[in-house]
């Protein structure tokens, strides 16, 4: 009789990745400002297309800053990575005149902080490891892989140290 078994690498891979997918859903549903959705949302999980994203982070790191380089190494060791993006929109309201930032941009920053908070607590709550990242959002929008007006990414992994913390 033959068993169909699962190595434990593939069920984690396979688990992180449902997880992603939950997180996506998060994210999406997350309340939004006057109700309008202007959050984008991809899932990347195929080594060539981490290490797309790593080198990318790698050529940036020179003008962006040396953490791109060592956020680079994060990305080469996730599982996956969930990006989730804001375009900016016109909410129709006014900007206070004392105010110094627009509306329109707050209100879609808003947007996005909520649906990353919404996304990283189905992480936490399914005991994957995750870190909200500037510089990887940076690269996918370099990459052209979500065209959106900021994203952030947050790498994935379920080893048995967190790889995002104790970095150098």
């Amino acid at each position: 009789m033959v068993l169909n078994m699962l190595l434990e690498k593939e069920l984690i891979e396979s688990g992180v990745i449902r997880v992603a997918e939950l997180m996506a859903i998060a994210a999406k549903t997350a309340p939004k400002a006057k109700g309008i959705d202007n959050i984008d949302i991809v899932v990347i999980s195929s080594k060539e297309e981490l290490e797309k994203i790593a080198s990318k982070m790698e050529e940036l790191a020179p003008t962006c800053g040396d953490f791109f380089k060592r956020d680079a190494a994060n990305v080469r060791n996730s599982i996956a990575v969930i990006a989730i993006g804001v375009r900016v929109i016109d909410y129709g309201i006014k900007t206070p005149p004392q105010y110094k930032i627009d509306a329109n941009l707050v209100l879609s920053l808003l947007n996005l902080g909520i649906a990353i908070g919404s996304a990283v607590k189905i992480a936490s709550l399914m005991n994957v490891d995750n870190r909200v990242m500037y510089s990887v959002g940076v690269a996918i929008q370099e990459l052209k892989i979500l065209n959106s007006d900021f994203v952030i990414g947050i790498p994935l992994s379920a080893t048995s140290k967190n790889i995002y913390f104790d970095r150098k």
